[in-house]
């Protein structure tokens, strides 16, 4: 599963259905916000610290030996651990592009890409374009490939590429696919229509609008796993609605938490606090690393607040 924004919420939402339709689901997704564990589980059992240690030591000679990153290594663990404790099925998100992931080692049995956006430019390329290419690099001859996003331009782009791979490209244009979205019960309902079927009063566990384009895309890509997965209306609606990510415009009494951390982002989370209405004033607590497009993104957030307080995370780089 790769994209920008809403990659580790769609990827769950699959992982859900999996688990819903009776498989035994391994979810891989990064990063983590608290503990390095939720990085990497098993029907909602997250890697025990002793496997993590386990693994890490037996992965070690070979880590250093090809001077392995970070995310590399723990893309290992996650595979070994997902084979030790004999999963099914993996969903796994990218972790960043896609072309050169670590996670693009896999073979997978449907692709998808969420909606794509400046980000990393460093390391992906300069444009929408150029970053396209790199996320559509997950594509795999004969495997279905599926996107939502938004942009004609960038969703050609996705699909040259994807093509050329030899995948089956497919476009789910959002705006045809959901209506009818309302809040409710902490999360969305809305009626949503595939090729395949029409899903009305659809329900997710997760607030805000942009939740809908990944949901629809988490749909899609169930829809297409082999039918050996045995993943039916029943599966779909009873994942979707489990499926929860913390920081995605969660809310704990007064305070909304989200990771948002792109300007990309911001707008999503902009159009959620519309919706949700919260009591005013609103003050938005934010911390951004250096390395983000900070400028951008506070410029998008700031004027739906009352008052922006900037702070660091203490796991901040100095």
């Amino acid at each position: 599963m790769g994209g920008t924004n809403g990659k580790g919420s769609t990827a769950t939402m699959v992982y859900e259905v999996l688990r819903a339709a009776g498989w035994r689901v391994g979810l891989y997704t990064s990063p983590h916000l608290v503990s390095f564990r939720e990085r990497i589980v098993v029907d909602g059992v997250p890697v025990p610290e002793e496997a993590v240690a386990v693994w890490t030591e037996r992965l070690r000679p070979l880590a250093e030996e090809r001077q392995a990153s970070f995310f590399e290594i723990t893309t290992a663990i996650a595979f070994a651990d997902f084979a030790a404790r004999g999963v099914d099925v993996a969903v796994v998100e990218v972790g960043l592009g896609g072309r050169l992931d670590a996670t693009n080692v896999l073979r997978p049995l449907v692709a998808g890409v969420t909606r794509v956006a400046l980000e990393h430019t460093d390391y992906l390329g300069p444009d929408l374009a150029s970053i396209a290419r790199e996320k559509a690099g997950i594509a795999k001859a004969g495997v279905p490939f599926v996107t939502t996003e938004p942009d004609p331009g960038v969703a050609a782009v996705l699909e040259e590429e994807a093509t050329a791979r030899g995948a089956s490209f497919e476009r789910l244009d959002v705006a045809a696919a959901v209506s009818g979205l309302a809040p409710a019960d902490g999360g969305l309902v809305f009626d949503l229509g595939t090729p395949v079927r029409r899903y009305a009063g659809t329900r997710i566990g997760m607030a805000g609008g942009h939740q809908a384009s990944n949901a629809a895309l988490a749909v899609r890509l169930a829809e297409l796993l082999p039918a050996r997965y045995g993943v039916g209306e029943a599966a779909i609606r009873a994942g979707l609605a489990a499926a929860h990510v913390p920081g995605r415009f969660e809310r704990r009494g007064r305070w909304i938490f989200d990771v948002a951390h792109n300007a990309d982002g911001a707008r999503a989370l902009v159009a959620a606090i519309r919706s949700a209405q919260p009591p005013r004033p609103l003050v938005g607590v934010v911390a951004v690393l250096g390395d983000k497009a900070w400028r951008e993104y506070l410029a998008t957030l700031a004027p739906s607040l009352d008052t922006l307080l900037l702070t660091r995370a203490p796991s901040a780089p100095p």
